[in-house]
């Protein structure tokens, strides 16, 4: 059974000064860390602080702060409290942090153990060796100083987790991750720590597929060529036929494998909060320091270097020449790396990469709704057609000395076109119908309980004056409610996988403005979703492409800044006939 904090913890930890103290140097960590092995490093050998340096803060104190929603100063005290490595503060703080992204209903005593008892058939710790998960990466089990107890309950704990994950399949941190948390908190807090950062919806911190993976070492490539354009100049032009690719697959590993834990320790104050953004602005650190290291320390020469730099700045991280507080002062003092800005470099090589993946995977567990020359397969286009009323168009024409007829404009048509627009792997899932008016009334509370928890939906509108238009999102619209790090809603929300489209009378996609370059559009650019009780919005800056009351059944359409997209409908105004919301099965 794991060990439980004594109930003086809490006063140990709102005590803490920051000096340490030599009487009890290993006070903070937990029994299943062998201790003798952790040495302080030559940065926390420095003078006392002086009456004039403020103390550090103290458990309780960041505590209030979080439950009055005041994530902003909280995330700047982390940044600039560097508690020592033994501090008893982390085995209160890290469970208070990671817990703030619990999703889940499992956090009843209790819980753990029983899901423990489900997957080993006892609670006792085996003698024996445990097989890790698949999703694990076997070369970097990273235990830290966790001693042969510790490792063999990190192993435990990330079984349970993926007992109760399936849907992890590749996460090569997660094991590393374990071990940190293990050096501070008992098993039962380090596994509802996990669970807060994978089931994080807000934040990313532990990727969970080999795509994410993918795309998270491609992002900081991306991100690195634009920051550290110095450093990658000198790499390459050292090595002429270097391949960034195989030195930034690895980037996570400069961090986790090789700064030393004091570094580690700093850096995971940070993450638990703020998420893997700080291990990107680490990793960018990092390559200016070894590209600095390498113009003036024989021992990073090109010569030493130039066959394997992906393994020369694991060792460099080891040896790494500046204390925690100034590798992450310097890591957040990067200037014009906005979340935003990163977000839009991760959902471009997302996109790209989920297309490939899909086209070139052959994946037979996929309900396939696309037939092999790129159209839905017929049962799909039965399934629609018999569901939709906004898909099938009748105009009235009168003409002179002959009798009026009708023409009618037909599903399939319309169903082709909005298939050639949709990204490519969402096209290989079957579409389903979440919500129509004509079933399910006008009320935009039935609208959410049908449809918020579906990602992505495809909304379609057709006007009383037989307009069809309408918009495909990105995101869950239950993201209407998630708070921001004031503690507020967030009025935007969404992706730029979200377009815009028209299909009658004329037929036109709206993507994103900002899929075509990595330049900054500014706030207006990227309101891709706005939803509340009262109304949904979709795009904005200085227009609102369309928005619908809360009884949907009147609406208005403008052009906007996020879709640069003229009015959907010729009168601006409309009247909704039908309002029908899709979403894919299997995704």
């Amino acid at each position: 059974m794991p060990y439980h904090r004594s109930g003086d913890a809490s006063a140990q930890a709102d005590k803490l000064s920051g000096i340490v103290e030599e009487s009890d140097l290993y006070e903070g960590f937990a029994p299943h860390v062998e201790t003798s092995e952790i040495k302080t490093l030559d940065f926390y050998n420095l003078p006392k602080p002086t009456g004039k340096e403020p103390a550090l803060r103290s458990y309780t104190e960041i505590q209030q702060l979080l439950q009055q929603g005041k994530k902003r100063d909280v995330k700047n005290i982390l940044r600039e409290n560097s508690w020592p490595i033994n501090s008893p503060i982390r085995a209160q703080l890290w469970p208070m942090l990671c817990g703030q992204h619990l999703t889940k209903q499992q956090m009843l005593d209790g819980f753990y153990w029983e899901m423990v008892h489900q997957v080993f058939g006892t609670t006792e710790l085996s003698e024996k060796p445990i097989m890790l998960p698949a999703f694990v990466d076997a070369t970097h089990c990273l235990p830290y100083h966790l001693t042969s107890t510790g490792r063999a309950v990190a192993d435990r704990i990330v079984n349970v987790l993926g007992y109760d994950c399936p849907d992890i399949t590749y996460s090569p941190v997660l094991y590393p991750i374990t071990s940190i948390l293990l050096h501070f908190m008992s098993e039962e807090e380090a596994y509802m720590c996990l669970a807060g950062l994978v089931g994080s919806k807000e934040k990313v911190f532990i990727n969970q597929t080999k795509l994410q993976h993918e795309v998270t070492w491609k992002t900081v490539m991306q991100i690195a060529k634009k920051h550290t354009k110095s450093a990658i100049s000198y790499f390459q032009r050292i090595c002429p036929g270097l391949k960034l690719e195989r030195v930034f697959m690895d980037w996570c590993w400069w961090i986790l494998a090789g700064l030393p834990f004091q570094h580690l320790v700093r850096i995971m104050d940070c993450y638990f909060h703020e998420g893997i953004k700080v291990l990107y602005r680490v990793a960018l650190v990092v390559l200016n320091l070894f590209h600095k290291e390498c113009q003036s320390n024989n021992e990073w020469s090109p010569d030493n270097i130039k066959n394997d730099i992906g393994n020369a700045l694991i060792k460099f991280c080891k040896k790494i020449p500046v204390s925690p507080a100034k590798l992450l002062h310097a890591a957040f003092s990067i200037r014009g790396l906005s979340t935003q800005y990163i977000s839009r470099i991760f959902i471009k090589t997302e996109m790209l990469l989920k297309s490939r993946s899909v086209l070139n995977s052959g994946s037979k567990q996929l309900i396939k709704s696309r037939s092999s020359d790129n159209l839905p397969t017929s049962q799909s286009q039965v399934n629609i057609q018999m569901m939709s009323h906004t898909l099938t168009i009748r105009e009235h024409f009168g003409l002179p000395g002959t009798k009026n007829f009708i023409k009618t404009w037909t599903d399939r048509q319309f169903l082709f076109t909005l298939w050639s627009w949709l990204p490519v792997r969402i096209t290989m899932y079957q579409p389903v119908l979440l919500y129509t008016t004509e079933e399910h009334g006008c009320s935009l509370t039935t609208f959410y309980v049908r449809v918020e928890q579906h990602e992505p939906t495809l909304l379609m509108i057709k006007t009383c004056n037989n307009e069809v238009f309408g918009a495909y999102c990105s995101s869950r619209w239950f993201e209407r409610n998630v708070k921001d790090d004031k503690g507020q809603r967030q009025a935007y929300f969404g992706t730029g996988e979200t377009f815009l489209f028209s299909l009658y009378p004329e037929r036109a996609k709206y993507p994103w403005v900002g899929i075509e370059g990595d330049k900054d559009l500014g706030h207006s650019s990227e309101l891709f979703m706005a939803a509340d009780s009262k109304m949904i919005t979709i795009g904005g800056g200085e227009g609102q492409a369309i928005w619908m009351d809360e009884n949907i059944r009147f609406g208005k359409t403008d052009g906007c800044k996020t879709f640069n997209n003229p009015p959907l409908c010729p009168s601006g105004d409309f009247e909704i006939r039908v309002l029908e919301v899709y979403g894919f099965v299997g995704i």
